[in-house]
């Protein structure tokens, strides 16, 4: 069987971006390399959101994208302008078509569909067994997640994003499509952190989510029920159609994910902890987690050296170690933020771009016992 010198497993946001970020560097053009996807990537099976200003370089598939986010709770009610910032939308399916159609232009790149079953690292290559074919890499990148793993862990806590989205067409104009309402926690919390999430495509169509940041998902009845309480209540419909049902689940943890590194195999994607923990936002994370592994790469480092924690992964970590003791207090934090700060300095934080005196500002915001407590927690534990 052919040695490949890169198997990228899994064609997902992380394995395409990676595939495509060596096949356009002239560093690895004598390189092979092998991307192995299980599904046939031809349906729209989810959508990534992210903040960005002015210009990006997915515009040209970005599907819709907003100037104003929408922001509710208890004692909230606002709809700021983000500029420079946008909020926007990319749909899965026109990722997948954009970044297939970009790698059959790359030589040294094959794509062949298997799911891998098993693999075994010896001292030159790693072996990988699929369904239909064996294949051996001398590096490999793997995305697959494993959750049970996280559900073991005992040092960190781990709480799930947990969603569920209806794509709805109403008879009538009931939604603002220049805004994107981004947490509206004015909904029953029920002891956990609850928001609708809502994406206008028109004045007649939106993505409307149920969301929790919780230790527990809900059966599929009770996210069902939020939604269309929502719909009635909030948004004033009774007649809507649903064109398209998204769910998913994120891990928010600070879990060391590099420990599961090897000197031939490392995790990517959400398998190697590219998920911001304290918010679950995986795409624009990935795409600067490439950029820096491909750096990473072409210097010859060991693939176990490569992610290490900053001081931002430590803000993460106390706010999962307060949502995990106190769940219901996810809305109290981030109404106060969303009240007291601007939301273009609250996304350059989250993108881990602000320096420690706009972090001391941004902190201060919420009453700040819960945060020293958390802090004492993890200084004196």
């Amino acid at each position: 069987m052919p040695t490949y010198d890169f198997i990228i497993i899994g064609a997902g946001a992380s394995g395409l971006l990676l595939a495509d970020a060596l096949g356009n560097d002239s560093f690895f053009k004598e390189k092979s390399i092998l991307i192995l996807e299980k599904s046939s990537k031809t349906k729209n099976d989810r959508t990534w959101c992210f903040w960005e200003r002015g210009k990006g370089e997915f515009d040209d598939i970005i599907h819709k994208e907003w100037p104003k986010i929408h922001i509710a709770g208890k004692h909230l009610n606002i709809n700021p302008k983000i500029a420079p910032y946008n909020y926007k939308m990319l749909r899965g399916i026109d990722f997948y078509e954009c970044y297939f159609k970009k790698l059959k232009a790359h030589p040294n790149i094959t794509v062949e569909q298997d799911e891998i079953k098993d693999l075994k690292e010896g001292d030159n290559f790693v072996t990988v067994w699929g369904k239909k074919n064996t294949y051996q890499g001398i590096q490999i990148f793997d995305s697959r997640f494993n959750y049970e793993k996280l559900k073991r862990e005992s040092t960190y806590p781990v709480l799930q994003q947990h969603f569920l989205g209806w794509f709805v067409k109403t008879n009538r104009s009931v939604f603002d499509e220049q805004t994107a309402s981004f947490m509206d926690f004015s909904i029953p919390q029920h002891g956990n952190t609850r928001f609708m999430y809502v994406l206008p495509l028109s004045d007649t169509e939106a993505l409307v989510e149920y969301t929790l940041f919780s230790e527990h998902v809900l059966k599929q009845e009770e996210y069902e029920q939020a939604i269309q309480d929502y719909l009635l209540t909030k948004i004033g419909v009774e007649e809507y159609e649903i064109t398209e049902v998204e769910r998913g689940n994120i891990p928010m943890t600070c879990y060391d994910f590099t420990q599961e590194n090897t000197r031939r195999i490392l995790k990517i994607g959400m398998a190697g902890g590219w998920a911001k923990p304290s918010t679950g936002y995986t795409f624009y994370s990935s795409v600067k987690k490439v950029k820096k592994l491909i750096h990473h790469l072409k210097s010859k480092r060991p693939l176990t050296t490569f992610g290490k924690k900053n001081r931002f992964w430590f803000y993460d970590l106390l706010l999962l170690d307060i949502l995990h003791k106190n769940n219901q207090l996810g809305r109290f934090i981030f109404e106060s933020l969303f009240t007291k700060r601007k939301p273009q300095l609250i996304f350059k934080f989250l993108d881990e771009d602000t320096h420690v005196l706009e972090e001391l500002y941004i902190m201060a915001a919420p009453k700040p016992w819960p945060f020293i407590k958390a802090l004492l927690g993890r200084l004196f534990s």
